[in-house]
Order: C-alpha cells, then structure tokens, then sequence
C-alpha cells in the first residue's frame, strides 16, 4: 500500500488478520486523518483511491464519489495507492 501525503509517499503493509480496517491501519502507522464515527456514516475519514481495489465489511452510507474510500470501513483486497487531501 503506498499513501500520498503532502507531496510524500510512504509504503505501509497491510494485514487483515492485524488491523481489521484500513482506518486501523493508518492509525498503528502514526498516520493521521479525519473520522468521526468509524462506521463508514460521516465519510469524514475519506481519502482518494488513486488505484487499486478494497472491500467494504458494511456498504458505507455517507454519499462517496467513485474514486473515494472511507477507511474507517474497508480494506485493501489488492496493493492500492491513497491519497490523504489536507484542507
């Protein structure tokens, strides 16, 4: 999983069995981002996909374009790449 942050790119590994979540994972990597209710409903944690493929354990609620993810809910099912957007 490469992340896209501020012009600087990071590799982390992901593992399901470790960190049910993507959002679970950035956090164990000292990475930090917006989120609320850690159920994919504010989608105040969402990040772009720039490639790649993840899953969702529940379909999120909060309205998402097509290349957003709300980490907070999912978890890579290939390498992706992310893209964290300061404000």
């Amino acid at each position: 999983m490469t992340l896209h942050q501020q012009g600087l790119s990071t590799a982390l590994e992901f593992s399901s069995e470790t960190h049910p979540s993507l959002l679970e994972t950035l956090e164990r990597s000292k990475i930090q981002i917006e989120y609320q209710c850690r159920e994919g409903y504010c989608g105040s944690c969402r990040l772009r996909l720039v490639k790649g493929k993840v899953c969702y354990r529940n379909e999120p609620l909060a309205f998402i374009q097509a290349d957003e993810i709300l980490p907070c809910s999912c978890h890579p099912v290939s390498d992706i790449e992310i893209e964290i957007c300061t404000k």
